[in-house]
């Protein structure tokens, strides 16, 4: 009886169903509604525009001030997701700038990349 319970046992723990981690999930909130958010790789960045034209997303770096990237780009109006990709950028805190064609600030955020 002892043996029957025994294999009972095990082909109760063999058949049931291994616990599968959940992706993290990253919030699609505006970037530019918070004034600072850590990011990671491969990350959304959804954020509003007030209409249609080029704008420029610019990474700075904030203890040298120093230009990281700056990539211009067509936007819609309303709300526009961007692609950040931090495997290749420093650690630490960085200043996101939201410019239009004019050059003149739209929005402005902090992100961190640890």
């Amino acid at each position: 009886m002892k043996k029957i319970l025994f294999v009972s046992f095990i082909l109760l723990i063999g058949c049931s169903t291994p616990e599968i981690p959940l992706p993290e999930v990253i919030s699609k909130d505006n970037i530019f509604g918070v004034s600072e958010s850590s990011v990671v790789n491969d990350q959304s960045l959804h954020f509003d525009l007030p209409s249609e034209g080029v704008y420029t997303l610019t990474l700075i770096q904030d203890d040298s001030n120093q230009v990281i990237s700056r990539e211009r780009f067509k936007g819609q109006n309303g709300e526009n997701v961007k692609k950040i990709y931090t495997n290749s950028l420093p650690k630490g805190r960085l200043t996101l700038i939201l410019t239009d064609v004019n050059k003149k600030e739209i929005n402005k955020t902090k992100i961190i990349i640890n």
